[in-house]
């Protein structure tokens, strides 16, 4: 007997349990397949729907626009009206320019008085006691230069204004004009209250208080 037939005649036989677990899985697939090709009923996808509900979007309205405030008017407030200042006639007065001398001394010079306005005024009446304008006559005028002026050059013009009593002596000094250093003004105000002394205003035969104007000069070429 050949190798041949004996293979033939030794051939095994499948199994009835595998034959009948490969139908069952064709079977099943067969199935599957089945179900899954039908169309999906109204009912079946409502059933869907309420599993997996759909994400509804809401549109926001923007918001309204404001109408524009209305504009702001600025209304100038009313300013009183300003009285205009009386203007007083002017007095002219001149007076000579005082110049220090070596030793601090000044020879008084000779200075003609304005005439005084004496107008409505009768014998024996009382002279008023408000200080009046005029050029007065210097007694005494030392001026010293400021050994600190001296050593920076300083120069220039003090043009003052002195209030003198009856009696000659300088009440109050005021700087109506510098000479552009602070030093020469305070030290020409300062010398003049101190130790100038002047001839007072007369008014009808009686000294009064006046306002004169009194230049001091510190010029360096005198030096």
């Amino acid at each position: 007997m050949s190798s041949a037939s004996l293979a033939i005649a030794h051939r095994t036989h499948p199994e009835p349990a595998r034959i009948a677990a490969l139908s069952a899985a064709i079977a099943l697939n067969l199935a599957v397949i089945v179900i899954a090709s039908r169309p999906i009923t109204p009912a079946q996808l409502s059933i869907a729907r309420q599993l997996a509900p759909v994400q509804r979007i809401h549109f926001i309205d923007p918001p309204a626009v404001l109408p524009a405030p209305p504009p702001i008017v600025l209304t100038p407030l009313p300013h009183p009206a300003t009285p205009a200042p009386a203007r007083l006639p002017a007095t002219p007065t001149v007076a000579p320019v005082v110049v220090p001398s070596s030793d601090g001394q000044i020879a008084m010079p000779t200075v003609t008085l304005p005439a005084l306005t004496t107008a409505g005024l009768t014998h024996g009446d009382p002279v008023t006691a408000a200080p009046v304008e005029a050029s007065l006559a210097y007694r005494l005028a030392p001026l010293q230069f400021p050994v600190q002026a001296l050593r920076e050059r300083m120069h220039g013009i003090v043009l003052l204004r002195v209030l003198v009593d009856e009696t000659g002596k300088p009440l109050d000094v005021v700087v109506e004009h510098g000479s552009g250093y602070g030093l020469l003004d305070r030290s020409a105000r300062e010398q003049v209250l101190a130790s100038w002394r002047f001839q007072p205003a007369m008014v009808q035969g009686k000294p009064v208080r006046a306002w004169a104007r009194v230049p001091v000069s510190f010029d360096l070429r005198e030096q």
